[in-house]
């Protein structure tokens, strides 16, 4: 008696969700790398300085704070006069609190234009406080000359 072999159907596997996967994957990392640079603004041209240096760890609690040459301040991407910041302060605020923290534990980024007023800058610092804001970090380009 003599058995017929039958080959046995050869499966290859599906590589469609696989690849599905991976675009997802970049998308989303797309998507995360347009939202760090949200906090910063063409309008701004930092000033240089030998002594900056970039942060030593991601901080916890900042808030972006944007001072224009003009005297006005980007804040969540709008331009407002600097009398707006004060409610945007206590609003900063009140989102802390409702984290169970206070404004003490948040940092207040101040990314202020090269030709912005001096006095400026300060009026800005003066207005955080105000706020109970207590910890401010200034940006600048690194001077790599």
């Amino acid at each position: 008696m003599r058995f017929k072999r039958h080959e046995e159907a050869r499966s290859d596997g599906d590589l469609t969700p696989m690849i599905d996967v991976t675009f997802l994957l970049i998308a989303f990392f797309m998507v995360l790398i347009n939202f760090t640079e949200a906090d910063q603004n063409e309008l701004i041209e930092l000033p240089t300085s030998v002594l900056a240096k970039p942060p030593e760890s991601p901080l916890e609690h900042p808030i972006f704070v944007q001072l224009t040459k003009n005297g006005t301040v980007i804040l969540g991407g709008e331009e407002v006069p600097l009398s707006g910041l004060k409610p945007y302060m206590i609003r900063e605020s009140e989102f802390l609190r409702l984290k169970n923290k206070s404004a003490a534990d948040a940092t207040v980024i101040i990314r202020a234009d090269a030709n912005a007023a001096m006095g400026k800058v300060q009026e800005v610092i003066k207005t955080c406080q105000d706020s109970k804001f207590e910890v401010f970090a200034l940006r600048a380009e690194e001077d790599i000359n």
